[in-house]
């Protein structure tokens, strides 16, 4: 008998582990991708692309002196990888539900009582102590219901980290647009000034010609319209600069951001890897963007397996062990063991709809997250085939044409 009582108490843990396994979450199936499996193209050769890091494909050393100041500097990206560490706090608060939270506990209690409230009929004086270890209420996760909110919370932060990704990686781009923006400024503004300088000696020319009685009145006109028109461009080019320079300073994030950019410009050429056409559609699903609108989905998908152990049971254990005496100096003599355990069961009968409306919105976000995650990928892969068919025919352009010769 005795055996068989030890036999059930050693298979109720594992009992309550094998439930506590349970979930009621969706089976997770990553949506087909609404792209086609490979982009078509005449030419498509080349090699595979590869996930490159920024330093690889810049050969520039000012632009990547620039890039790495706008990644130490610049506030939007400071400010996702803060919403990084605040995901990742949130998510190891939700994981921590998951294992019992146990508590170092001590109070003391001493209070008077009348005689019309005393047992003995005699107004008197008792006191209370206890110490010992604690155990904050803890629910058996039977249903997966504490589980499927850890993996949402999980998701929501790997989505975070892959937003922050994006945004990086949209950084750099944005530098790098602004760095060449500058740069074709400051060719233009080279070329406007030789132009002005020419057109300067002419009018120069042509006045001395006027006065000589060599040139026409009409002579002079146009060649002081061509030295304004001259001048006017270079005003313009002046101010093309000017907002390329304080688009680089607010990307940077430093005032002084002058010193890192070149005051002259720079025939150095700087390397990037093309995504060839033809390539697999599966390279475009390794985005930063495409990857974190998954998370999403998956974290709204764990949703929905909590909002479904919302309908059934819940158990919850509390309890605690120690010492207790009415005497602070007898709290850890013999005999003053004292412990107490305290399951609750908690069965939902009547919410007002609360629990099928919880459920119902969380189909509703995945529904929503599954159209996001498609959108995704379809504008990503509007991007890339766009880019793609202009690179293609900017190097068509370029391509030296044949002559016939006789």
């Amino acid at each position: 008998m005795t055996s068989h009582f030890m036999l059930r108490r050693a298979l109720l843990p594992l009992a309550i582990a094998a439930l506590a396994g349970c979930s009621l979450a969706p089976t997770y199936e990553r949506p087909q991708a609404p792209v086609a499996s490979h982009w078509q193209a005449a030419d498509a050769e080349g090699a595979r692309a590869q996930a490159l890091d920024w330093q690889t494909f810049i050969v520039d050393a000012d632009l990547r002196r620039a890039v790495d100041t706008a990644l130490s500097n610049n506030r939007s990206l400071r400010q996702a990888l803060l919403d990084i560490e605040a995901a990742r706090a949130q998510y190891r608060i939700q994981r921590a539900d998951r294992l019992p939270s146990i508590n170092a506990n001590a109070s003391g209690n001493r209070q008077r009582l009348p005689a019309d409230l005393s047992q003995t009929g005699r107004s008197e004086v008792t006191s209370n102590y206890q110490v010992g270890l604690g155990l904050a209420e803890y629910e058996v996760d039977l249903f997966g219901r504490v589980r499927n909110l850890s993996e949402a919370a999980l998701e929501t932060y790997l989505a975070t980290e892959e937003a922050t990704r994006a945004t990086q990686i949209s950084l750099v781009a944005e530098v790098i647009q602004a760095y060449l923006t500058r740069d074709g400024a400051l060719r233009r503004m080279a070329l406007v000034e030789q132009t002005l300088d020419s057109r300067m000696a002419s009018l120069e020319l042509v006045s001395q010609r006027r006065a000589a009685g060599a040139a026409t009145a009409l002579d002079y006109q146009e060649a002081v319209g061509l030295a304004e028109q001259a001048r006017a461009e270079r005003e313009s080019t002046e101010r093309q600069l000017r907002q390329a320079d304080n688009a680089l300073v607010l990307l940077l994030g430093t005032p002084d951001a002058a010193r890192l950019l070149p005051a002259t410009p720079r025939d150095d050429l700087m390397v990037l890897q093309d995504i060839a056409p033809g390539t697999s559609s599966e390279l475009i699903e390794r985005r930063p963007d495409i990857l974190a609108s998954e998370h999403r989905l998956k974290a709204r998908n764990a949703d929905i397996g909590a909002a479904r152990a919302a309908f059934f049971p819940r158990i919850s254990l509390t309890g605690s062990v120690g010492s207790s005496s009415a005497e602070l100096s007898g709290l850890f003599d013999g005999g003053s063991r004292a412990w107490s355990f305290a399951p609750t069961l908690s069965l939902p009968i009547f919410a007002g709809g609360r629990n099928r409306a919880n459920l119902d919105l969380a189909e509703v976000r995945q529904d929503a997250a599954v159209a996001d995650y498609e959108g995704t990928i379809q504008t990503a892969s509007r991007a890339v085939a766009t880019d793609s068919a202009r690179r293609r025919r900017g190097s068509a352009c370029a391509r030296p044409r044949r002559t016939r010769t006789s």
